[in-house]
């Protein structure tokens, strides 16, 4: 994460006490709101003499706040991903997907991965207009932008603050190349935007499903769209001429790994023309949290599930090591790219990387600028 690019204002949150074992909420992925790995003192709830910590927590609200970020294009020199600079409209994200790799990112905003993640958020009002500033710096270079990298660019936020459409105006504008990860259907209402900036071959998207079971996706990834619509999203994309491709991910060995073939022939269908997957990673507090929601929804499974995943990382909950964090290592995950490669060859989602057009970008003009005639 670059800290000083995607810097926060001064204030920071304090997070709410953890819960309880046994004690539940509602429409949230995480079970817990323990502090962040960098905070001094933990929380705790403690019983007064009502009986409090026998029931179920309440309903957690969402709180918004608007984020002090000076600049919005965070760069990265990561040899596993095929990007090196991205734009996160949004920190932390309502979707409460259990498994987000990004969940242990609000630990450096004094707040905690667990609930915190997903109920305490963080708007860049002014990301539009801070993109148009960096693009027009004399030693800009252009190569294509990645959106939905940390967390989702079209989660439930974008409805109203609509900071992802207003990037994509200005990446449209000046003739910027840009791909998309996202989990939601909302994609599709910029159809207007990303159809022409297609035509340019200036845009591709990714929607990501993880699995077409709606009991398990409603407790994996509480507020995300139904796995039904995101596979009517990739039809729908495809339909407008805007090329689509579906990433499974992540791979939850014992768990999901199994639809793996059937997720890819659903979204060959739906009009998918390329694929990829990533295997579960648990990083810093996400191995805890994913223990404890295995053991919510899943007592019966939760330890074959992480001995599995530990089969896939070298006996470890986590190996960060390049080339083999996103994919895994050892016979259980060369089982699943070979299935992978097999099923996406077969349906012809096996296809080489469209590369995005960077000849035709446009500097945006500075302010004193001569107007062009035509």
């Amino acid at each position: 994460m670059d800290k000083a690019n995607d810097a926060i204002g001064a204030l920071s949150h304090a997070p709410a006490p953890t819960l309880q074992p046994g004690q539940k909420t509602h429409g949230r992925g995480s079970h817990s709101n323990a502090s962040g790995r960098y905070e001094r003192f933990s929380r705790v709830l403690a019983d007064d003499g009502w009986g409090v910590l026998d029931e179920d927590a309440p309903p957690r609200r969402t709180v918004v706040h608007k984020d002090a970020s000076r600049t919005v294009i965070t760069r990265n020199q990561s040899p596993d991903i095929s990007f090196d600079r991205s734009i996160n409209p949004y920190r932390g994200c309502e979707h409460g997907c259990i498994y987000c790799f990004a969940r242990p990112t609000h630990a450096y905003l004094g707040l905690s991965p667990g609930l915190d993640f997903e109920s305490v958020l963080y708007t860049k009002p002014h990301a539009a207009a801070l993109l148009e500033e960096e693009l027009r710096r004399k030693d800009y270079k252009v190569r294509p932008i990645a959106l939905g990298t940390n967390t989702d660019p079209y989660q439930p936020l974008e409805r109203t603050h609509k900071i992802t459409r207003s990037i994509l105006e200005v990446l449209s504008a000046y003739r910027h190349p840009a791909t998309i990860v996202t989990k939601s259907n909302l994609v599709t209402r910029d159809i207007d935007i990303l159809g022409p900036m297609a035509e340019r071959g200036l845009v591709k998207v990714a929607i990501s499903v993880t699995t077409l079971d709606r009991k398990l996706a409603r407790r994996m990834e509480p507020r995300a769209p139904t796995p039904e619509r995101r596979l009517e999203a990739i039809e729908l994309l495809a339909r407008a001429g805007i090329p689509t491709g579906v990433m499974v991910a992540p791979v939850i060995p014992a768990l999901t790994d199994h639809e793996i073939e059937a997720i890819l022939a659903r979204a060959a269908e739906a009009g998918a023309s390329a694929a990829g997957y990533i295997a579960l990673r648990m990083p810093l507090e996400i191995k805890q949290l994913f223990r404890e929601w295995l053991t919510e929804h899943y007592p019966d499974r939760g330890p074959h599930v992480i001995a599995r995943m530990q089969d896939m990382r070298g006996g470890k909950d986590y190996d960060a090591a390049w080339g083999r964090r996103m994919v895994g290592s050892g016979e259980y995950a060369k089982q699943i790219s070979q299935r992978f490669r097999v099923t996406a060859r077969r349906l012809g989602l096996e296809r080489p990387a469209m590369d995005l057009n960077c000849k035709l970008f446009k500097p945006p003009p500075r302010p004193g600028d001569q107007m062009a005639l035509l």
